[in-house]
């Protein structure tokens, strides 16, 4: 069934976002003049107790930085630090780097700096100009031998995506010593998870799915796996499904698991570059 020409006066652009990312996908589209459809692939749970233990002045004393590649791994930092009756970082002491990428770093603001540390003045707050985990190891330099915490997923469900064994990786090659930490959980949402992309391509009114990690492309084509369906099923009945990818991570991820991506945000420090390639697309089919 063809994608009617009505529909894309308000296209309707399907997301697989976990949930502390919707909202701001979901209003950005709004404005953009779509129709959102959110469909959750990935559940996330932050593990504040689990970061715990590294939140003292006696344990982060051997660390330099932490480093941030994702909103959900602040999200738990701050939970943990919060919880306790004073910040972690003694104000005195050598100059101490919080890593993180895009518009996530927009949350290591002066609420997390003062939770953290008492001296914001020994905090240096580090964004790479391009919001990839490559950048973000790059940026940090020459480690020399220090240590830097890295409050990273446990993922359940799905496989982990390369991303941060290979984040790892870099940050060892840069002469860092990398401590990794469980600081969410990352779980498959479960086998009804794509009914709602299944839906709407069922009745033909589904005009582009908006991928934003390689793990909700997996847990994506798991569950439609449960409906007895591939991404190729998707794409037949609606043929002129525009496939979009926050970022050349996302794209490449969902290209190694079967699933061609058609446009990929060039601007993926937030969520703007990705509705700047829907608008190019869909603005030869408007009216």
């Amino acid at each position: 069934m063809q994608t009617s020409v009505m529909s894309l006066q308000k296209p309707t652009v399907a997301f697989t976002t976990p949930p502390n990312y919707a909202a701001r996908l979901s209003n950005l589209l709004s404005i953009g003049g779509y129709t959102p459809l959110w469909c959750p692939t990935l559940c996330i749970q932050p593990l504040p107790s689990n970061l715990a233990p590294f939140l003292s002045p006696h344990s982060l004393r051997p660390f330099s930085a932490i480093a941030f590649t994702s909103r959900t791994a602040i999200q738990a930092l701050l939970q943990a630090a919060t919880s306790l009756s004073h910040p972690p970082l003694p104000p005195e002491g050598p100059t101490f780097t919080l890593a993180a990428l895009g518009k996530d770093a927009d949350l290591i603001d002066a609420q997390f700096l003062s939770a953290f540390c008492s001296n914001s003045n020994r905090l240096c707050v580090l964004v790479p100009p391009t919001a990839t985990p490559t950048s973000l190891a790059t940026a940090l330099g020459d480690g020399r031998g220090r240590r830097v915490l890295c409050p990273v997923p446990r993922v359940i469900g799905v496989n982990e995506p390369p991303v941060v064994p290979g984040f790892l990786k870099e940050l060892r090659r840069g002469r860092w010593v990398p401590v990794r930490v469980e600081a969410y959980e990352t779980r498959w949402a479960g086998p009804r998870s794509a009914e709602s992309i299944v839906t709407a391509s069922e009745e033909g009114a589904l005009d582009a799915v908006v991928f934003t990690s390689t793990a909700e492309v997996e847990g994506l084509l798991q569950s439609l796996k449960e409906f007895g369906l591939g991404f190729a099923d998707l794409r037949r009945r609606c043929p002129r499904l525009v496939v979009a990818a926050h970022g050349p991570v996302t794209a490449a991820g969902a290209r190694r698991l079967g699933v061609e991506v058609d446009v990929v945000s060039s601007r993926f420090g937030s969520f703007d570059g990705v509705i700047d390639v829907l608008n190019v697309t869909f603005s030869r089919f408007r009216v």
